[in-house]
């Protein structure tokens, strides 16, 4: 099976005496309330989603990876993965307790070093912008100015409201695959609805591997994003009718969104990695947010790293319906040249139908799936 992203798959779940020592210790130590992002990061450095990182990011591997996409000693990483302070005391050698925002015990660090970092710097090369309208800025700037960073032991997961039965870590992936004698297992990643494009592309890798992982991120998105709840019964509604039952499994990816455009794109495939994925499906405008990165920026980016990571990226153009076929297609098996015989599809302009009462057609979706997305704006409203 695929190797773990440098190296070895990272375990940071505290069990047995040590959880107890850990769990005693954590009784007396200042608390850190982490927020949504923060308690994602936690839980996937924990369970090795996130190997080879054991911990939050100390100043050097910030900056190598701000200026160099690699962490200090050299693997390639490409997004910050930091943890901010709100105020507590603290050294270095200290012991903090990490607890979620409703004052949940998740775990503790071991701080080896508080630091500061220009948060325009680390913005403009991460996300490639600083501009205070992109997402992933507007969040650096409403984080503390200062970081902790140290090794991490995680006591007890974070707790969900739904899809805790499809929270699968990269060690019970490796085994599912295992199970089902796949070698090549293919990722999907997406925040949102699998629309008729998303299909295609996910029914064109299952040609060429033995499997296909369905890994929606479930963690904090964009407000007017679909509900991750209402997201999974789709996925369900879609997998029951319209996929091979012995081909395609389904498993949460319990991360917050960054909306980092190339660098995500990478972040996503490496991560998809430590699950056991040999390849990564990347499409049109991968984790992108309005213009902040051109149409196949992100594809051009993995390129250029193509020697130093295992997982094979898959690069697909953009997908569309053609009249003439009555299918999907793309530029390289459309017969469609005329742009009245094309229909482009996105998650932005379904959300956009949904939002003005429309019914998105069958060239847009599937009916199981519209029906679950009207319902659901149907329940808001009336809210």
């Amino acid at each position: 099976m695929i190797p773990a992203h440098g190296g070895r798959l990272v375990n940071r779940m505290a069990d047995g005496t040590q959880r107890d020592e850990l769990l005693a210790a954590a009784k007396s130590a200042p608390r850190l309330t982490l927020n949504a992002r923060e308690g994602a990061d936690l839980e996937m450095i924990g369970v090795g989603a996130m190997s080879p990182l054991k911990g939050f990011m100390n100043r050097a591997d910030l900056d190598s990876v701000v200026h160099k996409c690699r962490l200090a000693n050299g693997v390639v990483w490409p997004l910050a993965v930091t943890l901010s302070n709100k105020g507590v005391d603290c050294k270095t050698g200290n012991t903090l307790a990490l607890e979620d925002e409703g004052g949940n015990l998740l775990g503790v660090i071991e701080v080896e070093e508080v630091y500061s970092y220009d948060k325009d710097e680390e913005a403009q090369g991460t996300l490639g912008t600083a501009d205070d309208a992109h997402p992933g800025v507007q969040y650096l700037k409403s984080i503390g100015d200062q970081y902790i960073a140290g090794p991490i032991w995680v006591l007890d997961l974070p707790k969900h409201d739904f899809a805790n039965e499809r929270r699968l870590t990269p060690r019970e992936t490796r085994v599912l695959f295992d199970m089902k004698g796949w070698n090549s297992i293919v990722a999907f990643q997406t925040r949102n609805p699998i629309h008729r494009a998303h299909e295609y592309l996910t029914k064109c890798a299952l040609e060429i591997v033995d499997g296909l992982l369905i890994h929606p991120l479930v963690g904090e998105t964009k407000s007017d994003d679909i509900p991750a709840k209402v997201r999974m019964d789709c996925y369900h509604a879609l997998l029951a009718d319209y996929y091979p039952k012995d081909r395609a499994v389904l498993a949460v990816y319990p991360q917050a969104m960054r909306y980092a455009g190339p660098r995500e794109a990478m972040f996503h495939a490496l991560l998809r990695q430590n699950y056991g994925c040999t390849h990564f499906i990347v499409g049109r405008d991968h984790a992108g947010v309005g213009d902040y990165y051109s149409t196949y920026e992100a594809q051009d980016f993995l390129k250029q790293y193509a020697s130093e990571i295992d997982i094979e990226p898959l690069y697909f153009e953009h997908a569309f319906w053609d009249k003439k076929a009555g299918a999907m297609a793309s530029s390289k098996t459309g017969a469609a040249t005329e742009k009245e015989d094309k229909i482009f599809l996105s998650g932005t302009k379904v959300r956009e139908m949904l939002r003005a009462g429309e019914r998105p057609p069958v060239e847009f979706t599937r009916p199981e799936v519209a029906d679950i997305l009207i319902e659901s704006m149907a329940s808001k409203a009336a809210v």
